[in-house]
């Protein structure tokens, strides 16, 4: 009868634990299901983690780019947080000079600030972001074009 007691005890101590927390997710490298997202450059592919693109809950992805895949100039609406695990990215922030991430590099994009991303060599990486994680590519005035035109920039 002890075990019992202790056994819903501690069942119950970890139900209350997680409450607020939501599920708990394990997602294996087999389960990852890599895909081209929609108004991205084809050099780059994705699989989402936790969360959803098009929600405003958020999201955490990973990512996988060729050598020299460039994400062109352009913003996000939430705040972006891109962590690499492989290779070297070029990450160039309006208003300031480009900086070289490599294995274990991490940068932060505000909300709306223009950047554009290179993968220098083949490189994977996780992003997230804490809201609908849409992408706005845009010219050198800060206007807002299509990703085919802003491939075509020099």
């Amino acid at each position: 009868m002890k075990k019992n007691g202790f056994a819903i005890c501690a069942v119950l101590i970890a139900s209350l634990l997680t409450i607020g927390r939501g599920a708990s997710q394990v997602v294996a490298p087999a389960d990852q299901k890599f895909t081209n997202f929609p108004n991205f450059p084809t050099c780059m592919t994705g699989a989402v983690l936790h969360g959803d693109p098009s929600s405003s809950s958020g999201v955490e992805i990973i990512g996988k780019a060729t050598a020299g895949c460039k994400v062109p100039w352009h913003f996000h609406t939430p705040n972006e947080q891109v962590r690499l695990i492989s290779g070297k990215a070029k990450v160039e922030m309006k208003g300031d000079a480009a900086k070289l991430l490599t294995a274990g590099g991490y940068a932060y994009l505000p909300a709306k600030h223009q950047h554009e991303f290179t993968c220098v060599t083949a490189c994977s990486l996780f992003v997230s972001a804490d809201g609908v994680f849409d992408i706005h590519y845009v010219d050198a005035d800060g206007k807002e074009i299509s990703l085919e035109q802003a491939l075509k920039k020099k």
